[in-house]
């Protein structure tokens, strides 16, 4: 679950973040890999051009107020969101349930939380030119 050469993307310190309205927060150990992700069932998610996850191992997370919400949104993950406010924070695929990914825009300081590749390059829109220089990993989740 690490990146290529076993580093953690932080480590030592406690990464916080929730929804928009605050209802559901979470607080995570280590985030292991952050990347890009352009296939299209990122985008309808989150209502962008893609979407920016940070994995964790589900051992590292800790959830401090209300659970996310959960949905099946193909057949091999789900998402979690916020039933308050709607927010998108999670996704999990069925054959890996102990990493979940949560969205880095939900973090309080996603500053640190850098993508190192892209995934789901070959629905990329032809338009996206961040992280166009990094490496670039296919998925199998499609709408």
């Amino acid at each position: 679950m690490g990146l290529s050469d076993g580093r953690e993307v932080t480590t030592g310190s406690r990464l916080h973040g929730g929804c928009l309205c605050g209802n559901v927060r979470f607080r995570v150990e280590a985030v292991s890999r952050v990347h890009y992700c352009h296939c299209d069932m990122c985008r309808r998610t989150t209502g962008s051009a893609f979407a920016v996850l940070a994995w964790v191992a589900s051992e590292n997370l800790s959830w401090d107020s209300a659970r996310p919400t959960y949905r099946r949104s193909s057949p091999i993950a789900r998402r979690g969101f916020c039933k308050a406010c709607g927010s998108p924070l999670s996704l999990v695929y069925d054959a890996s349930p102990q990493a979940i990914a949560l969205h880095v825009g939900c973090f309080d300081e996603p500053g640190s939380l850098a993508p190192q590749y892209n995934y789901g390059s070959t629905q990329r829109l032809g338009w996206v030119c961040c992280g166009i220089d990094l490496p670039h990993r296919e998925t199998k989740e499609q709408w």
